[in-house]
């Protein structure tokens, strides 16, 4: 493996490691925890990394080679000729970008806004990362891609499961009274 190749693996690995630890801090606590926010920018950060190498290193700063190379991928993966994947890598760029600066800029409305739009947020970044670690990796990459989304479901149910404490006191608040 190539300097060059190892960077690319290892920077989008990293920013997979900090988006899981990152998700499982806002299920686990909230999203106004500064360590969840610390981590989703670190996320951030790698995979700009990981975009930066993968086009040094595999697309010579070319479009049309990243659209190739995505297309030959897809088909060896899917059977399916087709490039378009670079697109939703672009706008997973921008949304994962504008989310972490929402966070830094306005953490309150970010925390306030709609939970449609935090499934649709989480759910478009999450679908893209399975198909990054589990779909289309392989090896070692594809082994904690599964681990690490099976962790992540667990912990999202178990959740789910909990009462919510603020919601029990002011219950028990208001029958008291």
């Amino acid at each position: 493996m190539t300097a060059g190749e190892a960077v690319t693996r290892w920077s989008v690995r990293l920013a997979v490691l900090f988006m899981l630890a990152a998700w499982l801090l806002m299920i686990r606590r909230s999203e106004r925890d500064s360590a969840a926010k610390w981590f989703w920018t670190a996320g951030f950060a790698a995979y700009l990394s990981h975009l930066w190498a993968a086009f040094e290193f595999f697309h010579n700063w070319s479009h049309a080679a990243s659209v190739e190379a995505t297309a030959k991928q897809t088909k060896d993966v899917v059977g399916l000729n087709w490039g378009g994947g670079v697109w939703a890598n672009y706008l997973f760029t921008v949304v994962w970008g504008l989310d972490v600066g929402w966070w830094w800029v306005s953490p309150s409305t970010r925390q306030n806004r709609p939970r449609w739009m935090s499934v649709v947020l989480h759910g478009f970044l999450g679908f893209i990362a399975f198909n990054a670690t589990v779909v289309f990796a392989s090896g070692f990459s594809r082994w904690m891609g599964i681990a690490g989304g099976a962790v992540l479901l667990l912990q999202w149910r178990a959740a789910r499961r909990r009462p919510v404490m603020a919601n029990v006191s002011v219950q028990a608040n208001s029958s008291a009274g």
